[in-house]
């Protein structure tokens, strides 16, 4: 944590695992404020995940449908999916979470950053790609998943997200973030073919 902000931090004094799940632990933890009094914090541990956009070469995303049962409908969502261990490279679950999914492979992998959906009770930071360069063969899902996937156009979903048509947040940020990152591409590209013209 940066200095200056040493006088907002919190400090377990004690800890207690609730529920022990397959995906999720729950804690309970006393807490020393950063005045000197003590709290609670209820908080939920997690491994980690991964999102992907897919891009196709005709400007798509390789989108997938699945009904998410704690919400109760089926949402619109990028590939994802948790590391199966806590020190799993992110770079290849991403991959491997592109390739089962949707069935793609890529040529060319994009750290787009880090989301943190619910930081204030939960733990799980989910790092999102952009994969680029697609082939595309056949899906391995798991036994208890079962999705469809969609080809929208980027800019479609640019849309979505800002009329809030896309509910999920690990999508909205991941679609906006690269939408951002190709109008960089395009403006360096475009920077670089007047030094050249300069130079001609």
């Amino acid at each position: 944590m940066d200095r200056e902000y040493e006088s907002l931090k919190e400090s377990c004094a004690s800890s207690r695992l609730i529920f022990d799940g397959k995906v999720l632990h729950l804690y309970v933890d006393q807490i020393r404020l950063p005045n000197g009094g003590t709290g609670e914090r209820e908080y939920i541990r997690h491994n980690g995940a991964v999102a992907v956009i897919p891009l196709t070469d005709e400007g798509e995303v390789v989108c997938v449908r699945q009904y998410r049962y704690a919400v109760g409908r089926v949402l619109t969502e990028i590939p994802a999916g948790k590391l199966d261990r806590i020190d799993e490279d992110p770079r290849e679950a991403a991959l491997r979470e592109l390739r089962e999914e949707t069935g793609a492979t890529c040529r060319r992998l994009t750290h787009l950053g880090v989301y943190l959906g619910s930081p204030a009770i939960l733990n799980e930071r989910i790092d999102l790609y952009l994969a680029e360069g697609l082939t595309f063969g056949e899906q391995d899902l798991d036994e208890d998943e079962f999705l469809d996937t969609v080809r929208i156009p980027l800019d479609e979903l640019v849309d979505q997200a800002m009329m809030g048509e896309l509910p999920d947040g690990k999508t909205q940020l991941a679609v906006l973030r690269v939408r951002e990152l190709l109008r960089r591409r395009e403006a360096e590209g475009a920077k670089k073919g007047e030094c050249n013209n300069d130079k001609a």
